[in-house]
């Protein structure tokens, strides 16, 4: 959660015509034609960047990035789209969430979160070709008659029209994008569309020289961190991190690699990758605030609270999510003018769309916590057969500045997020001072070193050799020899 922090709908709106082109004259899938990208394209593609820069953390710079960008580029122009290198522009996002995207104008991403993942350059070159072969096959513009939305979108955008159930525009936020903090939510293509975006980063690696088999290896370590995430969260649904529009990667790994071909050869660039990406930033980058387990502490910001039992945290650009069997909650920030009670019925409002039915949160109580004035009020809310109560708790840091909590829980459970509520306060500069960020590092495994002496080095109290295995790619049972390149996560 960055600071300061706009609210979401800002950028919403500008970004729907360019993620979804009218027209363009970007080469169709397997022309094997070199046409340039349109200037229409590339202007509402510069338009756009900046804005989605914003929203996931920032471009990084420096020697990371510069690798980034040359792998990128390298694997664009295979697609047909410009066969100039000049013509892309590849960013690397200070992101802690899984994901990687592209947009018309010769516009290319992935987070660092999403490359710490990656186990060689092959790998790099898979996703942001899978990426580009979205925009190559013009599958937005194939998609737009069937997109219910399309925009960058956190709570604040959501749509409260049945909350918290499945089939609900908000409880399909809540599951996927919402869990998040704040990601791109873009066409949800077809299978069909992602298995052609599939094939065409599998063409572009054999055109570049890469192993086609990395699609393969990457959607693995994909799908395996999705279940892992999962599994923490405590949820049976392996929701996909790699943008909302993305199926789970476990069910493409097998086809990839059949496509690529089990005997397929080229090069993956192992050592030279590990070696460009150690140092990164692993997860939440302190100036975005850190997750610790259940709690979540912001040193510029300087608070601090902690979810309850069973809650599973995510930070994200523009707010941390906080989800369990029991609700759902999201922490975050609006433009505050000093009236707390305006400023909790702001909150209400955001939940709907223009021309719904507001929601009416009734009397707004006052209280303080932890030595901070507090305003907070409950609203239920019909959602199908149930009904849900929906509470803001909001909190006034400084005469200029306020926070809030949005909590969702089945109606009649109004304590689930209590001790959430009383645990925020303020912390002390030593606090912030001491928060320290978690790093990649490549090391080499030395003799006598095992899977589980190395994930002891993990810097978590949990799961660590789960987290290792993942993020070494290393399958169950699969050992380490002397030698050989790991990856570890360190403070």
């Amino acid at each position: 959660m960055s600071r300061p922090i706009r609210p979401v709908l800002i950028a919403s709106a500008a970004l729907a015509a360019v993620v979804i082109p009218q027209a363009s004259t970007i080469a169709q899938s397997g022309t094997g034609v070199v046409q340039s990208i349109s200037a229409k394209d590339k202007q509402q593609g510069a338009e756009a960047h900046p804005q989605l820069v914003a929203e996931f953390g920032g471009a990084m710079t420096g020697t990371q990035a510069q690798y980034v960008e040359s792998v990128g580029k390298k694997i664009a122009v295979q697609s047909g789209l410009s066969n100039a290198q000049s013509d892309f522009t590849v960013t690397l996002l200070n992101s802690p969430v899984n994901n990687a995207f592209a947009i018309p104008g010769g516009y290319v991403y992935t987070t660092r979160q999403l490359v710490a993942l990656m186990n060689n350059e092959a790998e790099l070159a898979a996703v942001l070709g899978h990426e580009v072969g979205h925009v190559a096959a013009r599958h937005a513009a194939k998609r737009q008659s069937a997109a219910t939305r399309n925009a960058i979108i956190g709570v604040l955008g959501s749509v409260l029209s049945g909350v918290l159930l499945k089939n609900s525009q908000v409880g399909q936020v809540l599951q996927q994008g919402f869990m998040q903090g704040s990601q791109l939510l873009t066409l949800k293509y077809s299978r069909g569309q992602e298995t052609e975006a599939d094939n065409l980063g599998i063409a572009y690696l054999n055109k570049a020289g890469y192993d086609p088999r990395a699609m393969s290896t990457v959607l693995g370590s994909l799908a395996a961190q999705n279940a892992l995430d999962a599994r923490l969260m405590g949820s049976t649904d392996k929701i996909p991190e790699w943008a909302s529009t993305h199926p789970d990667p476990a069910s493409r790994v097998r086809t990839a690699l059949t496509r690529a071909g089990g005997s397929a050869r080229g090069v993956t660039n192992r050592d030279l990758f590990l070696s460009r990406i150690t140092g990164l930033t692993y997860g939440d980058d302190p100036k975005q605030g850190i997750v610790d387990g259940h709690k979540f502490t912001h040193p510029d910001l300087k608070l601090s609270f902690s979810a309850p039992s069973g809650f599973y945290l995510v930070n994200g650009t523009r707010a941390v999510a906080i989800t369990g069997q029991a609700g759902k909650a999201q922490f975050t920030t609006a433009v505050y003018s000093g009236d707390m009670d305006a400023y909790v019925r702001a909150a209400f409002a955001t939940l709907t769309e223009s021309g719904q039915p507001q929601i009416n949160p009734g009397a707004i109580s006052r209280t303080t916590v932890n030595g901070v004035p507090a305003a907070y009020a409950t609203a239920r809310v019909a959602s199908g057969s149930s009904q849900v109560d929906v509470t803001v708790f909001a909190y006034e840091w400084a005469k200029n500045s306020a926070y809030h909590f949005i909590t969702i829980v089945p109606a009649g459970s109004p304590a689930v997020f209590d001790a959430m509520y009383q645990s925020m306060r303020r912390i002390t500069a030593a606090e912030a001072t001491a928060v320290k960020p978690r790093k990649l590092v490549v090391e080499t495994v030395k003799k006598g070193d095992t899977v589980k002496s190395l994930a002891r080095r993990m810097a978590y109290t949990d799961a660590q050799e789960d987290r290792f295995r993942v993020l070494n790619g290393l399958a169950s049972g699969a050992t380490v020899t002397a030698g050989q390149k790991i990856k570890l996560v360190t403070y």
